[in-house]
């Protein structure tokens, strides 16, 4: 008799985009809500952002099991640094935090594709973007996820960012307003969402400036 191989994988693929941009003085981060397995619809109504600090938000798409545990492992250290410094991580610091965290499981990585956005200790905007084992670049825009190879193009035709290799060093922020920036995120999900089937249902905006956190929501096509 010949064997037969168990065709089992501990990841799956649960789909979904996220998109961030940053600003002078704000961040946009934004997801959509569709969890998918294959050709199946598992929920419509899964938000795939998570608040880690006061001025530090998450947006993570692939294996969503994994990114619970992400999530869940951050929130533990994020109170232990309270606990330790009376004060919430600053975003830049919770970035370096990220990326240690995915490159110390590296070897059985965390399936999960994350953006991190917020404001720095100046108030500006920054958008951090990951590989699953920790590789981070501070940029002005990012996206990750199923579309994300539908809408970064149409983010670089729109925002073109200077080339990290200039001198002097050019600041990673977008020239857009807050109100352009939510409505050119509303565009690339409206875009994305024709041609991608696992992006879908509902859009959730996340924007942070000085005067805090607010949400906004959009319907999606959910076909």
């Amino acid at each position: 008799m010949t064997k037969q191989l168990a065709n089992w994988s501990p990841y799956d693929n649960n789909g979904g985009s996220c998109v961030a941009i940053a600003g002078a003085d704000y961040c946009v981060i934004a997801a959509d809500t569709r969890m998918s397995t294959g050709y199946s619809i598992l929920t419509r109504e899964y938000s795939k952002i998570c608040k880690l600090a006061e001025k530090s938000v998450m947006a993570s798409s692939g294996f969503q099991a994994d990114v619970k545990a992400l999530q869940k492992h951050l929130a533990a250290r994020h109170l232990i640094y309270q606990h330790q410094h009376n004060k919430q991580m600053s975003c830049p610091a919770m970035a370096q935090l990220l990326s240690n965290t995915l490159y110390y499981k590296r070897f059985f990585p965390y399936y999960a594709f994350n953006v991190l956005g917020g404001l720095d200790s100046e108030g500006k905007g920054c958008v951090y973007t990951y590989d699953a084992v920790g590789s981070y670049e501070r940029v002005g825009y990012s996206a990750q996820g199923s579309g994300s190879t539908l809408i970064m193009p149409f983010l670089d035709n729109q925002l073109k960012s200077p080339s990290p290799l200039l001198l002097p060093a050019q600041d990673a922020v977008t020239p857009l307003s807050e109100v352009e920036a939510v409505d050119l995120v509303k565009t690339v999900f409206a875009s994305a969402t024709e041609r991608d089937i696992y992006t879908g249902d509902k859009l959730e905006i996340v924007i942070l400036n000085a005067d805090g956190i607010r949400r906004e929501h959009m319907e999606l096509r959910k076909d």
